[in-house]
């Protein structure tokens, strides 16, 4: 008897669950369905056999991440050798997800199932886990299934391969876009002053200048010789600036009020900065193509490489597509109509933008476009998986495909394939070798500013530290002087006792003493000299 087990990923863990011996057929009933949702009923098909819980958060992203690409995780592995019969072909697992059952059947031999029965049995745990497992409450799971949630997604844009691709296929949607708004608004443009001066039409049919020349203008009665030197650098010819000039005091077009023209004048001002965004857009895309699919970009173009990076999704999905589909990518109306109707299948689909299928023969496009798809194809793939990607490849792809085209137009034989790749290889090993000797000069340099940045750091920490010292010391003389003063006069002004009173003051204030002295001797002995006489 095989005995079935369940396989149940959970935000807070792995968990086994055994099941009862029961009828397959029976569990598919609907009465049987119905019963998945009742707790107690539930009980006596499944029994819970082995929980293994996360330790962390970490550890939950690392195993659900193993669990979606497919691959057996540590912990997995553990629960399922410790827990599961030692006889394995008595044993079935059930899981959710095929991949993990084929890793699983490939590292450990445990027969898997997906689907029927087990599908059934999954949901009714995936109900009721909080009450199989002992401890774990609903409020708990679900805040595990919440913060795995957010990890998960988190770490799936923050490591998101295509990062880069997504800008592409962004710019590319733009730019399409802008170019049907700008050429419906300038459309607008000519319509609406058409009325005033509707001869500037004939003259000029360039959307961006036409909008510059109806701002530049503004009311055709006020346009004079002095206005010329104007509209030559709009228009940039002599001629046509006369003739504008011309036409304008000629002209059959209706008074219009000066509202209007204000009114005529912001638009145009609005295309005219939206066709100078467009032109700026069209730069960061040809920047963006180089770094990421250089080889693409010289072979067909930024703009058509873009736009097939974008229809297939991503560089690695275009990567991996056969040329046969990059060949018709686009035209999958045109395809699905023509099998249906059982008419012929289109010959191209967004590679037809190219400048090659539009020189060719009528009876070569589909040729051509076919050997474009395939050399398109190649560089893709050169493009996604070359650690340094280069447009070395790129570039002779596009002399093969010249080639080509000169074959079926001349009859000149073109170089072999493996001749152009062999001289490719060389050239890229140069650019490759350059290119690294450039990062590791970059790097060189890097460090060496990180060291001097460091030195620098070293230096004024130091210098402060020198500093504080000097400003300490002075503090502590200044102390010890200040502290002698103030001794000295202590001991200036304390009267002393054993006759030292004469030492203890200064020279020039025992001189002063000893002077008044002999002065009040002479006094007395004058005093007694009177006294006598």
């Amino acid at each position: 008897m095989v005995l079935l087990h369940a396989l149940f990923e959970h935000a807070a863990g792995y968990a086994l669950f055994a099941v009862r011996e029961v009828e397959e057929i029976s569990l598919l009933l609907p009465q049987v369905e119905e019963s998945v949702l009742n707790v107690g009923k539930f009980h006596n098909v499944v029994k819970l056999v082995a929980f293994s819980p996360f330790k962390s958060a970490q550890s939950a992203l690392e195993n659900i991440n193993a669990v979606s690409e497919g691959v057996l995780h540590e912990d997995l592995r553990l629960l399922l050798e410790t827990h599961m019969p030692a006889k394995k072909k008595k044993a079935l697992l059930g899981v959710a997800d095929a991949k993990i059952g084929a890793a699983i059947l490939e590292e450990l031999g445990y027969q898997c199932q997906t689907g029927g029965v087990v599908a059934e049995i999954l949901r009714g745990i995936r109900l009721h886990f909080h009450a199989l497992v002992k401890g774990l409450t609903a409020q708990s799971a679900s805040k595990a299934q919440l913060g795995l949630g957010h990890s998960y997604s988190r770490a799936k844009v923050k490591f998101n391969v295509n990062r880069v691709d997504n800008m592409i296929i962004q710019s590319i949607s733009l730019l399409d876009q802008l170019d049907k708004d700008i050429n419906t608004f300038s459309m607008r443009v000519r319509e609406w002053y058409g009325y005033h001066f509707p001869e500037l039409i004939k003259i000029v049919s360039e959307n961006y200048t036409y909008c510059r020349l109806a701002k530049f203008i503004g009311n055709r009665k006020e346009l004079s010789e002095e206005s010329l030197e104007g509209l030559e650098e709009i228009v940039m010819d002599s001629a046509k600036a006369q003739a504008i000039l011309e036409a304008s005091r000629s002209s059959m077009g209706m008074d219009i009020s000066p509202i209007d023209l204000i009114n005529i004048e912001s638009f145009s001002s609005r295309v005219i900065s939206l066709s100078e965004y467009r032109k700026g857009l069209q730069e960061y895309l040809r920047s963006k193509m180089s770094q990421v699919a250089p080889s693409l970009s010289a072979l067909i173009g930024e703009v058509v490489g873009a736009r097939l990076i974008s229809h297939a999704g991503s560089l690695t999905n275009l990567a991996k597509y056969p040329a046969s589909t990059v060949q018709i990518l686009g035209a999958e109306k045109a395809l699905f109509r023509a099998l249906k109707t059982r008419g012929n299948t289109p010959k191209y689909g967004l590679i037809f933008h190219s400048t090659f299928i539009g020189r060719a023969a009528a009876k070569n496009k589909g040729r051509i476009s076919r050997y474009l798809a395939n050399k398109c194809t190649i560089a893709s793939r050169i493009d996604c998986f070359s650690e340094v990607p280069t447009s070395v490849f790129g570039d002779k792809l596009r002399e093969q495909v010249e080639e080509r085209l000169a074959f079926y137009e001349t009859g000149e034989p073109p170089r072999k394939n493996l001749e152009v790749m062999k001289e490719a290889m060389v050239e890229a090993n140069e650019v490759v070798a350059e290119v690294k000797k450039k990062q590791e000069k970059k790097e060189r340099k890097k460090k060496k500013r990180e060291k001097r940045r460091l030195e620098a750091l070293a230096a004024a920490a130091e210098e402060m530290e020198n500093s504080v010292l000097e400003t300490e010391e002075n503090e502590t003389e200044l102390k010890k002087k200040k502290k002698k003063k103030k001794q000295q006069l202590e001991a200036a002004s304390e009267p002393e006792e054993n006759g030292l009173e004469e030492e203890a003051l200064p020279k020039k204030k025992r001189k002063l003493s000893g002077e008044i002295v002999q002065l009040d001797k002479k006094k007395k002995k004058k005093a007694k000299d009177v006294e006598e006489d």
